[in-house]
Formats: C-alpha cells, sequence, structure tokens
C-alpha cells in the first residue's frame, strides 16, 4: 500500500475527556435535536432554516455571526427553528484546495488533522456555550462522526457522498436528523435509497469494530439542483419538481417524509443572491398546496458576515468573508429571516 501512515490520532472517546460537555448542556442538546424531530415528523409547524457559512474558515468570525443569529432566532423562535451550518468538512470535487477547517484550521498553514479535530470540537463547544446553538455539519468522513456525536443537531450527506455505502449505513446508526442530498447528476431515485439505507437496520465495519445500527428514522432528502453531462447547472426546487419528490415519497414506505431545499449550489448555479428569490419561491410553493407545505419542512442558505467570496490569502482580506463559494452578507440574511417569518 503506498501510504505514509503519520501518526495515530486519538480515539473520539479521548477528544469527548479531553473537550467534555456538562450534563445540563447534553440535556440542551437532546431538547433540540427533539425540536427538529417534532418538526420533521409533524408534530410540529415550525420552518427549519439551516443558515451559516459555506465553510467555517475561521473560528471568531464564525462564532460573530452566530452571536448575530441568535438575536434574529430569539425574534423568530415563534415559527422558526434555525439551525446554524458550521461545515468544517469541505468536500472538493477534484481534492485539491482548501477542505476545510479538518484539514486546516487556518488556512494560510499546512493542514494538521489532529488540530483541526480539537478546534472543530472547540468551536462547537464555544458555539454552545456562547449562543446556545447546537449546530450541523457536512459528514464528509464517516470516522470522524463520532469525534462530535455528542454535540451536533443535525448531519448532511452531502451530493458526492450520498452514494456510499458506509455513509448511508454510518447514518443509520445517528441519534440526529440527517439530511440525504440528491447526488450531482440529480437521480432522485438515488437521494430516496439513501434514505430507505438509513432508516434501515444495518451491520457493518465501523472504526476497526462490527457494529449494528437500529436505523435512522430521521433521515429525509436535500434537494440541492444537479448538474447535467454538459456542466449546466438543473435547479430542482420548482413547483413541478416538489410534487414530483412527493409522488416519489407516496411510491416508498418511508417514515417521516419530509425535505429540506439546498437555495445554492446547482439551484442557484452559485448566484449567491439569487437565493433570495428562490426560498420566497418555495415559501409560495407550500403556500398554494397543503401536501407540499407538509413536505417541505425547510431551507438551506448559505450566508455569512459579508456577502460575495474571496481568495484565500488574498492581499486584502475581509473578515466574515468566505473563501469557498459566495454566500449571502449578514444584511440580506437578516431580513430574509424576517421575510421567512411572515410568510410562514
Amino acid at each position: 500500500m503506498n501510504m505514509e501512515f503519520r501518526r495515530k490520532l486519538p480515539i473520539p472517546k479521548d477528544i469527548k475527556e479531553m473537550f467534555p460537555i456538562s450534563s445540563e448542556y447534553a440535556a440542551e442538546r437532546e431538547a433540540k435535536v427533539k425540536e427538529i424531530e417534532d418538526i420533521l415528523a409533524g408534530r410540529s409547524d415550525k420552518f427549519i432554516l439551516l443558515i451559516g457559512p459555506c465553510s467555517a474558515d475561521n473560528e471568531e468570525a464564525v462564532l460573530d455571526y452566530l452571536a448575530r443569529l441568535r438575536r434574529a432566532q430569539d425574534k423568530v423562535e415563534e415559527k422558526i427553528c434555525i439551525i446554524p451550518r458550521v461545515y468544517t468538512n469541505k468536500p472538493r470535487t477534484t481534492g485539491m484546495g482548501y477542505k476545510g477547517m479538518l484539514h486546516q484550521p487556518d488556512p494560510s498553514r499546512n493542514e494538521d488533522m489532529l488540530r483541526g479535530i480539537v478546534t472543530i470540537r472547540e468551536t462547537y463547544i464555544r458555539a454552545m456555550k456562547e449562543t446556545g446553538f447546537f449546530c450541523a455539519d457536512e459528514m464528509l468522513y464517516p470516522e470522524n462522526f463520532w469525534y462530535l456525536a455528542d454535540i451536533l443537531s443535525y448531519v448532511a450527506i452531502g451530493a458526492r457522498s450520498v452514494e456510499d455505502q458506509h455513509h448511508r449505513m454510518t447514518t443509520s446508526g445517528m441519534d440526529v436528523p440527517a439530511g440525504m442530498k440528491n447526488p450531482t447528476s440529480g437521480d432522485l431515485s438515488v437521494m430516496l435509497n439513501s434514505v430507505v439505507a438509513a432508516q434501515a437496520a444495518q451491520q457493518f465495519i465501523y472504526r476497526g469494530w462490527e457494529v449494528h445500527t437500529p436505523g435512522n428514522p430521521l433521515a429525509h432528502t436535500i434537494l440541492r439542483g444537479a448538474t447535467n453531462k454538459h456542466g449546466n447547472s438543473i435547479p430542482n426546487y420548482h413547483y413541478e419538481d416538489l410534487v414530483n419528490l412527493l409522488n416519489m415519497y407516496d411510491q416508498r414506505d418511508l417514515q417521516n417524509p419530509a425535505v429540506v431545499i439546498d437555495a445554492n449550489h446547482s439551484n442557484s448555479n452559485k448566484q449567491y443572491m439569487e437565493q433570495i428569490r428562490i426560498v420566497k419561491e418555495i415559501l409560495n410553493s407550500r403556500s398554494i398546496n397543503t401536501r407540499l407545505k407538509t413536505l417541505v419542512k425547510g431551507v438551506m442558505i448559505e450566508s455569512y458576515i459579508e456577502p460575495g467570496n474571496q481568495k484565500i490569502g488574498c492581499t486584502n482580506h475581509v473578515y466574515g468573508k468566505s473563501i469557498t463559494d459566495p454566500c449571502l452578507g449578514w444584511k440580506e440574511s437578516e431580513q430574509l429571516i424576517y421575510d421567512i417569518y411572515k410568510s410562514c
């Protein structure tokens, strides 16, 4: 095998003991997970808003953003459940470029995955203590989930990972809601098959153990648009797309049918300001079809302090501006949150 084994990383149990959470915070997390579960199961009419930076590249800027988000959440908590997306693992189409805080806790320095694991856990603990938020992350590496299993409230499985058996089976053992994105091809049957696998009991190898999982009844779908063979973006958030997904759900015996719509990526063709219009169209679709209102549980928005994006190491680095995909700025994001509140 042509690999250089550089160092053995601490097991999740050791990291959790080094950076523990109190029983009080564990109870608060359980309450947040229960709130999300009630929405997905139809016991609550609240609307889920997954919102945050494309990538959590800077701990201080992310916490600054979350503090602003907390003030907005307090104003809309009657109707909206905000789950901050603090994405610390970034899938790369070519395997090159910034792969997130896990690989580079400091984007300007070399990769250090041990420091990355520690920084991620420290960031989530600070978010919990300073803002009361329990965050969402993308599970890029199934082996890493256990480092954060006691602190996250939501997990997304990305478009490039959703067809992978290990991701699907690991999701079946989670005790938090998990959103399964449609693959980049846009094949909705692949996405729904991933939900079938995630909701089923499984037996497989995980972190050197033979494990058994009971299935995750809170696994659901995320529509993020698609890319055709010519590289063109094909959106799938329109009314007809939602009705089609509803019909596909009707043909399957799945628990808690639900979808969250990703307003960026191929749905916006990465034209980040389009997220505002897209979210409003989704809300309109829910308002004219009661079954869609039941199915569409929320939206996902890429948002940061400053609008747009910038390159890593640029001369005039802007605090709170994305170094990966472009995001809405806080001014536009805050207004959109209040617009969603009025429409729900």
